[in-house]
Formats: structure tokens, sequence, C-alpha cells
């Protein structure tokens, strides 16, 4: 006669499946693995003080000088845009590199492997990473660029030309300039699920965002103007600019910026794609 075994007072069930892997622990395994890495804290920590700091030097000479400024340069100048000028050149630079690595580190050390294993819906792991990144590059630049634009305007003090929140313009060239920067992040990490590759991500990015601009310049007048509304980097150029009209050759601020964002998010949804079609 056969016996009955019954499961001891230890022995549990295991626990039923919860269904699909979810965005949101999606979220938060992205969140701890960007934290995690230590290169992604000495990155904001370089984009932080970098940008703080160019800011702050260049505030320091054109003070130390200002009793030799011509009076058209005192006219036409930008106290703002002196303050953020290291984010917007500088630290633009850092976040490149930061977006690059997000996706591109994984690829070349072969943890994507682990990382589809865990999560096979590609997708949701793709937007994931975007949006965290995205969010982690946002409050630092904003935090930075804030930062940057009060010090810089405590060294202009005794030019008497320093700038406030309140004037025109300004808080738009500080938000601004954060949201630009973080655009420029977003664009090298879908840069960087097309080609997957660390450096030739960088690499293109910054042709496209330092070295096409220069070329431009070599342009004749009429042909540059007609070229540099399009290109990415004159967003930073338009929404930078708090005296005057700003570049007549481009855009509104937030219609140049209009154009960048359409740029990224097509570059997002070409990546979106190759990433989910691709082998890892």
């Amino acid at each position: 006669m056969a016996a009955i075994t019954r499961p001891g007072p230890g022995a549990h069930a295991l626990p039923q499946s919860s269904g699909r892997a979810g965005l949101g622990g999606t979220l938060r395994s992205e969140f701890t693995k960007i934290r995690s890495v230590r290169s992604t804290w000495w990155t904001l920590l370089v984009l932080v003080v970098v940008s703080i700091g160019i800011g702050a030097a260049i505030s320091a000479g054109v003070a130390a000088n200002w009793s030799h400024t011509s009076a058209a340069d005192r006219a036409t100048f930008d106290a703002t845009q002196v303050s953020v000028a290291g984010l917007f050149y500088l630290g633009q630079l850092v976040i490149v590199v930061l977006g690059a690595l997000v996706l591109t580190a994984e690829y070349s050390t072969g943890m994507i492997r682990t990382s589809l294993t865990a999560m096979p819906r590609r997708l949701t792991m793709y937007a994931a990473k975007a949006a965290v990144f995205a969010a982690v590059a946002l409050v630092v630049t904003l935090v930075t660029a804030f930062l940057a634009f009060f010090l810089g305007q405590a060294i202009l003090t005794s030019t008497h030309e320093s700038a406030t929140l309140s004037q025109p313009h300004v808080l738009r060239a500080v938000f601004g300039g954060a949201l630009y920067v973080t655009l420029c992040g977003l664009f090298a990490f879908a840069a960087g699920s097309i080609f997957r590759h660390t450096a030739a991500t960088i690499t293109s990015i910054i042709g496209l965002l330092f070295v096409i601009p220069i070329l431009a310049h070599l342009l004749p007048g009429n042909w540059y103007a007609d070229i540099a509304r399009w290109l990415p980097s004159s967003t930073g150029d338009a929404i930078s600019v708090t005296i005057g009209p700003g570049p007549d050759h481009l855009f509104a601020p937030w219609g140049q910026f209009a154009v960048f964002a359409v740029y990224t998010a097509i570059l997002l949804g070409v990546g979106a794609f190759l990433f989910r079609k691709r082998d890892a």
C-alpha cells in the first residue's frame, strides 16, 4: 500500500508568477544600475565642477578687465551667457560621453545579454534606460546651471551688469540650457543604440555637435545662414542669448530647441527599432 507523503511544516509553495515584467521594476533596475557604476559619479562630478568652474573663471576675467571694456562691448554684454558658458560647451561634451556609455558600455562588456535575459521586453528596457538617464541628466544639469548662474552673477556684481532671474529671457537661458544639454545626452544615447560601440558613438556625436558647426562657418555667409538653423548645436546659440534679439539667421529659441528635439526623437525611434530587431 502506497504511503501518502505530506509536506512538512517548513515547506513553502513557490510564489506565483506576477505576470509580465513591468516598466516600474525596469526603471528601478536601471536606476540602480546607473548609480552603482563608479564612472557615472565621476563623470557627473566632472560635469558639475567643469561647468561651474569655467563659468566662474570667465566671469572673474570679465570683472577684472571691465574698466578696459569698450562701450560697444558693454552694450552687448550678456552676463547670463557668460556665467553658464561652461555648461553649454564643456558640460555638453561631458554629458555626451555619459549618454554614449549608458548603452554601449553594456555591449562592450557583454552585460547586455544578461540584461536582456532578465528583461526580455526590449522596448521596455530601452525606454527605461532612456528615461532614467534623461532624469539623472536633467537634475544634474539643472542644479549645475543655477549654481553656475548665481556664482557668476555674484562675481560680476562689481561690473553693475549682473543679471537676475526676473529679467527678460534669463530664466529661459538657464533652464533652457539644462534642457539643451540633457537633449545632447539623449542624442548620444540614441546614437549609442545604433552604433553599439563607444568610440564610434562619441566620435560621431562630437563631429556633429562640435566639428560640423565650425566647418559650416567656412561656407559663404548666405549658405551658412540657411544651414545653421538646421544644425543641432544652434539650439545652444539661440537659447542662451538674453541681450538683444539673438542671431537673425536662427529660429526663435524654443523653435530652435524644437528642431533639435525632433532630431533626437527620430534618432531615439531608429535606435529603439534596431535595439528590438538586432541580436545582442
